[in-house]
Order: C-alpha cells, then structure tokens, then sequence
C-alpha cells in the first residue's frame, strides 16, 4: 500500500492547482488548506503565509522544469539538438506536470506588480530566476551549437518558447511545440548554415 503524501507535499500540490487554474489572488489560504485535507494551522506551520507558499510552489516547479530540461538535453546527440532540446522539454514537463492554465512563472508574473518602491519581492526573485536560467541557457546552447550571433538566436527561440506558453493558455494552435520547433529550426539552421546530419 503506497505511503499517502507528506501534509507539505499535499499542500504544494494543491496551492499549484488553484494557484494556477483559479488565479493565485482569488485563491485564499483556506482554500488551499482545504483542498490539501489539512487544517489552516498546518499550512502556516509549514509556510507562515501565502506568499511564502507561492514562491515555495514556484520553486519546486522550477526545479522540476530544470530536470526535464537537463534530461532532453543530455539525450540530445548533436549542439543544434541541444539547442532545440527546449521544446522536448517542454513536451516531457507538461506530460508529467500536474494541470495548469499555462505557465506558472507568467501567471504570477502577469498577476503579481513588482514593488513601486523598488523593495524585494521573494516571488518575483524566483520569476525573474526563471527568466536568467531560460536565456542564459538558450544563449549558451546557442553559442555552442555555432551561431554566429547567439544571443539573437536565443532571443528569438525565446519568443518562440514564450509563445508555446501562451499558446497553452488560448488553445491555439492546437500542438503549438511542434509548430514552435519547426519554426526554430529554421531559425538555427539560417543562424549555422545548412549542415547534413545534424
């Protein structure tokens, strides 16, 4: 008989589904703890508060997405596979993720205002976290797979990432990682040249 999971565990999992199905501001504390089967006293041991468990949900969706994205390029055979292996990840993550509009870090960054007064903000540190790991990253496959201008090329096969996510989130195109990985292609092959067997 499989172990039931750990009170934490149940929150996290429930805070993602309503943060991200819901909406993250009309979705409160108590209905997470609810939802989760705890007593509200148990989500705050846990977290101390909401904000607190939303940058908690974002940072173990973050470390699930590096995972995916570390296997589909550790499985890729050659630097433009590496390169492209963004949209692989994205298929095998939403395949495993639990259901969600769209993107996690978007929503929040969508329904949360960075501070007038230019003060931290935890939640949004762990965005703008996600947003350093995807460009750098994609400008440093970029740059090893050739292209003579690899921060241009991240930069657009970023807009074709961001534009999967929100794909998502309407419902069309209806296989828009497909799409977006056909249209990268061609991007990367005019970026290093047409080369046979890559």
């Amino acid at each position: 008989m499989a172990t039931p999971p750990h009170p934490r565990e149940r929150i996290l999992d429930a805070a993602e589904a309503l943060f991200f199905q819901r909406g993250i501001a009309v979705t409160g504390v108590d209905q997470v703890a609810a939802s989760a089967g705890v007593a509200i006293v148990t989500l705050y041991k846990h977290f101390g508060g909401k904000d607190n468990l939303l940058r908690e949900v974002l940072a173990r969706r973050l470390d699930e997405w590096t995972r995916h994205w570390d296997a589909a390029v550790a499985a890729a055979d050659s630097p433009v596979r590496r390169l492209l292996a963004v949209f692989d990840a994205v298929e095998t993550f939403r395949a495993e993720a639990g259901p969600t509009q769209w993107c996690c870090f978007l929503a929040t960054a969508s329904e949360r205002p960075a501070p007038p007064d230019g003060r931290a903000d935890p939640v949004l540190d762990l965005v703008e976290q996600d947003t350093r790991l995807v460009t750098g990253r994609l400008a440093g496959l970029a740059r090893e797979a050739g292209c003579a201008d690899p921060d241009a090329v991240a930069a657009m096969l970023l807009l074709l990432y961001n534009g999967v996510l929100s794909s998502l989130l309407r419902g069309v195109p209806a296989d828009p990682v497909a799409s977006a990985r056909a249209a990268a292609r061609l991007v990367v092959d005019s970026a290093v040249g047409t080369r046979p067997q890559r």
